[in-house]
């Protein structure tokens, strides 16, 4: 039996497309083990799935002032230990990374234990953990076709990003009977990501009467973002997050409001939603959200508004446009060439396993 460690964590996008991973290599019949952070939020997504899960210490590479830069690469250094030690004790034929901080020491312990390592990039332009995990991967899939200017020509192959499978299969009337809305009503269904995204939140928020003479709203607003003083208005849900039910609240979807995440969008697109996108700013992040937003509205699946030019006005007009010019990116999403990012990378592990 082949065994297989998946490592990535920090963020739910960097374990959805893992997640999205586990069936087909189940089916396979792959042995899985998962390498993550003690305690972060891929601990908790991973246990679902009864997969052995392993944690490692890990640190954090900021680009800005903060005392934990002078703890976190003795952190850092402790997770490569445990790392390295873990792989010699599970003995793995090969990993997959998916990003983010903890899987730096996982990628740098595979390459001195001599076990091939597939990392994954699902944004534009490589991150700072990835771009450390170069050097000790075999091979870099990505997400974009800009990126493979990014990579070494030589590791670089372009596979989309996993999708999970039950995504595709929801049910509009199970959501209708989750959430309590009318089947009367146009639906707007907001993502603000994992953590959610207060900006979002307090602009649909700001116009949410005025919305709701067109739209009924399905809100993820994020952990601790419910507010208390909405929660009987009429034609409007909220949730801190959705994990069961989320198929099927993409079903019921008109249309959609989100971050631009890469993996995100890439769901998004994946079921032919027509979407607003309004990316995390430059300020806030390295700008890579900017950059995936955009490449989507060249292709015609998106339309963004970044938040630099966030008004209740903005916002208000670019749902309406977008409503009603909704069938022309549904056509566009249903024309489009998408790869089978899950049987593409499984083929990568074979060829690489075996090398």
């Amino acid at each position: 039996m082949k065994h297989i460690v998946l490592t990535g964590g920090g963020t739910a996008g960097h374990v959805t497309p893992n997640i999205a991973m586990i069936p087909r290599l189940q089916e396979l019949g792959y042995k899985i083990t998962y390498i993550g952070s003690y305690d972060g939020i891929e601990k908790k997504l991973i246990e679902d799935f009864g997969i052995p899960y392993y944690g490692i210490s890990s640190g954090k590479f900021r680009r800005y002032f903060d005392f934990k830069n002078f703890s976190d690469p003795f952190n850092v250094l402790k997770g490569y230990r445990e790392a390295r030690k873990l792989l010699q004790q599970l003995h793995p034929d090969i990993v997959f990374s998916k990003g983010g901080f903890v899987t730096v020491p996982v990628v740098i312990a595979a390459k001195h234990r001599k076990i091939p390592a597939i990392i994954h990039e699902s944004d534009m332009t490589p991150g700072l953990a990835n771009k450390l995990c170069i050097p000790s991967a075999v091979k870099v899939c990505c997400n974009f076709p800009e990126t493979i200017n990014h990579l070494p020509k030589e590791k670089a192959v372009l596979t989309g990003t996993p999708i999970r499978q039950e995504l595709l299969s929801g049910s509009a009337k199970a959501a209708l009977q989750f959430t309590g809305l009318s089947a009367d009503k146009p639906v707007i269904l907001i993502i603000g990501g994992s953590l959610g995204a207060t900006m979002i939140n307090e602009s649909i928020r700001g116009i949410l009467p005025q919305l709701l003479k067109d739209f009924q709203i399905i809100h993820l607003c994020g952990n601790d973002k419910l507010d208390e003083s909405l929660m009987n208005t009429t034609g409007y849900v909220q949730y801190e997050y959705i994990k069961k039910e989320l198929a099927d609240l993409f079903a019921l979807a008109d249309i959609v409001i989100s971050r631009a995440g890469a993996n995100a969008i890439c769901e998004i697109s994946a079921l032919k939603k027509p979407n607003l996108l309004i990316p995390l700013s430059a300020k806030a992040s390295r700008g890579d959200q900017i950059l995936n937003s955009r490449s989507f509205e060249r292709l015609g699946y998106s339309m963004v508004l970044e938040e630099a030019q966030l008004t209740d006005e903005t916002l208000s007009h670019a749902i309406q446009d977008l409503y009603q010019k909704r069938q022309t990116y549904i056509k566009t999403m249903e024309d489009s060439q998408q790869i089978n990012s899950i049987e593409k990378i499984i083929q990568l592990i074979k060829e690489c396993q075996n090398q």
